[in-house]
């Protein structure tokens, strides 16, 4: 792909996502997450209806009637966005792929992040971290974000989540708002590692404890039903490991169903028992509706 192609590409998910992103979603997004804590601004006199646990009793004492401390909220936050590109993201069924469409939720994201003076930073991995971009504001900065997720290399074909999660942990002191973006097809699923490693929802719960973490989980509708369509051979993206499979066959077919099915029932399971933050977004449909649902549920619990 030359160039040109790359910058009309990037630049086509721009203008898409920018249309995305209107007031309504950037609100969502600023009343979801709270800032770092609360600065002292100004005193003011005392009004009908102020709490009267904000009386400054040493000014109001001095100007012999009451007087409030009023505070704002330090609102900047830095939003860390970690991106799988494990090879199973190159899958897609419809219009988009896996990786296309994480690249267009993170540049949505992105620019809400920007419409509220919010840092952006990238960390993009495979079974090992292959790419970081520091957390910086500006457009031409998520234009750059939203090229790595669409273009960049990586070495890796399988999944790591643990060593991308605890590089995010060693570079943030801080807290940060993390979206992890993945389809978490990995060999990190509790039913098959090894037992002295941590799984994939302890390995997500401890980041939660110091960061603030939202998963957002990748679809596609061929993941969870197969087509009639006769003999075929299907290949793991990540393993190589090859299968041929009968699909003329309505038995083969419903037990495709029923392993994807599982697998998506345990990983459900596995992220409420540890009370994550996560929504699921196909590439077939909108995903918007459950992003706004995530900040809702985000805004009613502050």
């Amino acid at each position: 792909m030359t160039p040109s192609d790359i910058i009309k590409k990037v630049r086509q998910v721009e203008i898409r996502t920018r249309q995305l992103v209107t007031d309504s979603l950037t609100g969502a997004y600023h009343s979801s997450f709270k800032g770092r804590g609360m600065d002292f601004e100004e005193v003011r006199e005392y009004t009908i209806g102020d709490d009267v646990r904000t009386i400054d009793w040493n000014v109001s004492a001095k100007m012999d009637r009451p007087f409030v401390k009023v505070y704002r909220e330090e609102r900047e936050l830095t939003l860390m966005l970690l991106i799988d590109l494990s090879a199973s993201g190159i899958f897609g069924s419809v219009e988009q792929s896996k990786r296309e469409r994480a690249a267009e939720i993170a540049s949505v994201l992105a620019f809400s992040a920007t419409r509220n003076n919010d840092k952006v930073g990238l960390l993009l991995y495979s079974d090992a971290v292959e790419h970081y971009i520091p957390p910086k504001k500006g457009r031409r900065h998520i234009l750059r974000v939203i090229r790595d997720i669409l273009f960049f290399q990586p070495r890796g074909k399988a999944t790591d989540h643990k060593t991308a999660l605890d590089t995010l942990n060693r570079m943030q002191r801080r807290k940060v708002v993390v979206f992890l973006i993945s389809d978490f097809l990995d060999n990190d699923h509790p039913t098959h590692q090894p037992p002295t490693k941590l799984n994939l929802f302890n390995t997500l719960s401890l980041t939660n404890q110091h960061h603030d973490l939202i998963c957002i989980a990748l679809t596609d509708p061929r993941e969870n039903e197969i087509p009639n369509v006769g003999l075929i051979t299907l290949e793991d993206a990540e393993t190589g490991d090859m299968v041929e499979l009968d699909t003329g066959s309505a038995r083969v077919r419903e037990r495709y169903c029923q392993l994807a099915s599982e697998r998506r029932l345990a990983f459900q399971s596995g992220m409420c028992k540890q009370g994550l933050d996560w929504i699921e977004a196909s590439t077939a449909g909108s995903y918007l509706p459950a992003l706004r649902q995530l900040f809702a549920r985000r805004a009613s619990r502050h």
